[in-house]
């Protein structure tokens, strides 16, 4: 036996899948009549209960810690730390209120998004039905103790990881962990090794759910030892990978650190060259450092990220924490699941293919009625084909056992997946079940079985005795002996029916043939059986799909336009993926299949180190039959090859890839381990939702650069008329008051209302940006040298006009802050757009930075009256006519960056 912590009894050689029922319950010490209750004590003992290890949510204090990890709030900590040495604690007590007020911001934004999180998580208590001592029982399943024998009925869900012991017509979805879309058929005979988890059909895993039949399984593994426990282990030993935003502001402080370290010992040693004191000299730099340093971009960054939080909110996307709302717009290789996501995930009649031929098309998705039948050409169906097309479709609803009815403005159904979808394609073809099964009399009924693959219903109509039935083509077609053409009845062609139903499945569909027949002796016992069913016409073939979402191709097609690579990764067949692609646009329509790899090809050409799997995943654009480990190497090997990437899932299986991947993203459906790992959830499972999300990543990305390129830019400026002014030798512009002003009231404003500037039309036409790029660009740099240097030569011209005019320092320096005060305003206007003119950026799209322009003005016209602040910034109240020389001379800087960036766009 095995150590507690492990939780599964040991496997037989070759695995559980390869031993019979009676040698899996001898080597699990238990028999049928199910394990005594001491020994179920004892066991519970052993190997622990049988459940995961539970994640604790974050506290809120711990959530408000988080916010101070950030390069630049570890700058302004110090800065607050040595203007605090140094006796000025008005610097130090703004800088400390700019960080306590980021950290609120952010602390609040994520709680809320942790509880929308949460919210999502059905924390549902599992019983399971099991037999102990030879009783029924139910108990709880954190319970059930390996040796247990488990009871499977339809709509449940599988406790443990069973060995298969009994079945009857038993299917299981197990897309929670495979991610293959359709149920698996389960037998209990045992199989051959090796065979991957989606072949051994009869092993039934825990999290998977019971959609028909009943079962007898044994428990082989409980807790961590099932599949879904594996997995969910190996979440939390998987590296997590730090958002794009977080890497590229760590080197943007870094840069920002080392340029103003720079500037300021710069210019320390051009002040004590000029003769300036050194502890005059010290005061001044540290006073410029506090002032360079853009303080209010930690703020403006978190508003940015709550705004774009909000909006993916109402595009049915959550973000659990901030950095990853522009993580998702970085993106430049979207590695999506296929099943709910690309797809409606429910099957749908999509082509019928009469005997002679004849194929259609079948409109509409999902288990709904609305749609039509149309030829594949679009023109009218011809009346004799019509007549075939109503017989199949009558069938279909006969040999039955699921409903689909339309109620309170909704369509409701229950039953197995295949008999609901061909419920709608009955009402599509105008005929409704209660209406068809009213119209006969139901004699006797066949029930579909694993074992027979096929189900059958007699009926009388008409006074005539009939049965319909339908199932494998395999199976039906050697008891039929006509097919049902637009021209009547003729000889069945083996041959050409094999070719349709090959053709079919190449194309990714999965199939059903359509027989009836007319019994003309009736049974005396009155025992409708398989002895009954007498010689077959073929009506025809049903080919289901789970269709593609209508509005995906659309979100693909725009992706893809935006310079972002999408593939698939499914655990499904690769027919059915390749026809899922095509239709989508991820691959071409080209009929090479090149475009698919497989999980065995991928691991014949080894690891994600190996050129050959490199090779694979650089040419593929669709991954099927892909096990849950090589997804994590489908992704470490996209980033090795420098992408930023964001990978989707719903199941347990996705959960290693989504922790490895620069942004994951979690189903809103899917499990609470995929969900506890994803950085955002989707909530209403759509592609469409992923693809606005990076529509909103990259509008949040634009304001962030533009709330930057204020800031630092007139950083810039201010740095810039220093040095202009000790290098001339004429007396410093500003005091340390009057810049912290400048700085964290007029600019702070302004920064705080460009943070809601709206996304830019033409967004997701840019190509994305390459990983490597931080967020100081060329672009960047060479506007922020031409606003910087504009400004502070205005300023430093304005100066020394002042000074030569005989105006005392303090009036000078008064009227020296009120023009950047108004290059400030003008200049915000020139960061709502890099690349547009600001005249051509309509002002509808915030009208917050009205707000905060005039604002910001008027603080600094009411400071420049209210006695208290013209003691502690040095103000005194400008005539009216004398504003007119600052406000010409601040339009200035418009001029200069309109004609900037007609050059830039000229360059472009």
């Amino acid at each position: 036996m095995i150590s507690r912590k492990e939780g599964e009894s040991v496997s037989p050689q070759g695995g559980w899948h390869t031993v019979t029922g009676e040698e899996a319950l001898a080597r699990l010490g238990s028999r049928m009549e199910g394990l005594g209750d001491p020994d179920a004590v004892a066991r519970l003992e052993q190997y622990g209960r049988n459940s995961l290890p539970a994640k604790e949510p974050p506290t809120l204090l711990s959530i408000f810690l988080n916010q101070f990890k950030s390069p630049l709030i570890y700058i302004l900590i110090v800065a607050a730390l040595v203007a605090l040495g140094m006796g000025d604690l008005t610097d130090a007590g703004f800088i400390m209120v700019v960080v306590l007020l980021n950290a609120w911001l952010g602390t609040f934004q994520e709680w809320k998004a942790e509880q929308s999180a949460a919210s999502l998580q059905k924390l549902l208590k599992i019983m399971a039905r099991v037999r102990r001592g030879g009783t029924e029982r139910v108990i709880d399943a954190e319970d059930l103790v390996p040796g247990d024998i488990v009871l499977l009925e339809s709509g449940k869900r599988v406790p443990a990881d069973l060995r298969l012991l009994l079945t009857n017509n038993l299917s299981i979805d197990e897309s929670l962990l495979t991610g293959e879309s359709r149920a698996v058929d389960k037998w209990p005979e045992p199989l051959a090794a090796p065979l991957s988890t989606s072949e051994r059909i009869n092993l039934a895993y825990a999290g998977s759910t019971v959609m028909t039949g009943r079962a007898t399984g044994v428990v082989i593994a409980t807790g961590i030892g099932t599949e879904l426990g594996k997995i969910a282990q190996s979440v939390t030993q998987a590296e997590t990978t730090k958002p794009p935003l977080v890497v590229r502001m760590e080197v943007f402080a870094q840069q920002i650190s080392l340029a103003v370290v720079g500037a300021c010992i710069l210019l320390g040693f051009v002040a004590l060259w000029r003769g300036m004191p050194v502890s005059d000299v010290f005061f001044f730099a540290v006073a410029l450092a506090v002032s360079a340093i853009p303080e209010g971009l930690p703020v403006a960054i978190t508003v940015a990220l709550s705004i774009a939080t909000n909006r993916m909110a109402k595009r049915h996307v959550i973000v659990r924490k901030l950095t990853a709302v522009e993580g998702l717009g970085s993106c430049t290789f979207i590695a999506s699941d296929k099943t709910g996501t690309l797809t409606v995930n429910r099957q749908t009649v999509r082509v019928i293919s009469l005997p002679g031929g004849e194929r259609f098309r079948v409109d509409g998705e999902g288990y709904a009625g609305e749609g039509a039948v149309i030829t594949e050409s679009g023109e009218a169906i011809p009346e004799r084909s019509l007549r075939c097309l109503h017989r199949l479709a009558e069938a279909s609803v006969l040999c039955n056992e699921a409903s689909l009815v339309f109620d309170n403005g909704d369509w409701k159904h229950d039953g197995d997946e295949v008999d609901v979808a061909l419920l709608a394609f009955g009402y599509k073809m105008d005929h409704p079940p209660d209406g068809v099964r009213q119209a006969v009399e139901k004699l006797g009924e066949i029930p579909f079985e694993s074992e027979r693959r096929y189900a059958a219903v007699f009926y009388r109509k008409n006074g005539r005795v009939k049965v319909a039935i339908k199932g494998a083509l395999e199976v039906l077609l050697p008891r039929t002996a006509t097919m049902l053409t637009p021209s009547g009845s003729v000889q069945i062609n083996a041959t050409e029916i094999e070719e349709e139903a090959n053709s079919m499945s190449a194309s990714g569909h999965r199939f059903l043939a359509i027989a009836e027949g007319e019994i003309s002796v009736l049974p005396t016992d009155n025992k409708w059986g398989e002895e009954t069913i007498p010689s077959l016409t073929l009506l025809g073939l049903v080919g289901l799909i789970d269709p593609p979402r209508m509005e995906a191709k659309a979100a693909v097609a725009r992706c893809q336009k935006a310079g972002i690579e999408v593939a698939m990764v499914t655990g499904d067949h690769p027919l059915t993926a390749l026809s899922i692609a095509r239709e989508l646009g991820i691959v071409p329509q080209s009929q090479s299949g090149r475009e698919v790899v497989t999980g065995r090809a991928l691991e014949e050409a080894g690891g994600p180190q190996s050129e050959s799997f490199l090779g694979l995943v650089r040419e593929a654009r669709v991954f099927a039959r892909v096990a849950p480990l090589q997804k994590l190497q489908i992704v470490e090997a996209l980033r090795q090859m420098g992408h930023f990437v964001a990978v989707t899932g719903d199941g347990v299986n996705d959960a290693p890839a989504l922790k490895r991947a620069n942004i994951g993203v979690a189903m809103g459906s899917g499990s609470d381990v995929t969900k506890d790992t994803a950085s955002l959830i989707v909530t209403d499972d759509n592609f469409t939702s992923i693809e606005a999300g990076v529509e909103e990543g990259r509008f949040a990305y634009d304001k962030i650069r533009k709330v930057t390129y204020l800031l630092i830019s007139t950083g810039t400026a201010e740095v810039l008329l220093f040095l202009l002014a000790l290098v001339v030798g004429v007396p410093l512009p500003l005091l340390p008051e009057q810049i912290l002003w400048l700085n964290l009231v007029t600019n702070g404003i302004q920064h705080l209302a460009l943070a809601f500037e709206g996304g830019e039309p033409g967004t997701m036409q840019r190509p994305p940006r390459r990983p490597e790029e931080g967020i100081f660009n060329r672009l960047m740099i060479r506007q922020t040298v031409v606003a910087g240097g504009t400004m502070g030569l205005l300023a430093f011209v304005n100066w020394l006009l002042l000074l030569n005019q005989d105006w005392s320092e303090a009036e000078a320096r008064n009227r020296l802050l009120l023009l950047f005060v108004l290059m400030q305003n003008f200049h915000v206007f020139n960061c709502r757009s890099e690349y547009l003119s600001a005249f051509r950026v309509p002002i509808q799209r915030n009208y917050f930075l009205i707000f905060g322009v005039s604002g910001a003005l008027g603080i600094h016209f009411l400071a420049m009256h209210l006695p208290i602040m013209q003691r502690i910034l040095s103000l005194s109240p400008v005539e009216q006519v004398e504003w007119l020389i600052p406000v010409a001379m601040a339009s200035l800087l418009l001029v200069a960056m309109e004609i900037f960036k007609r050059i830039e766009h000229r360059a472009r």
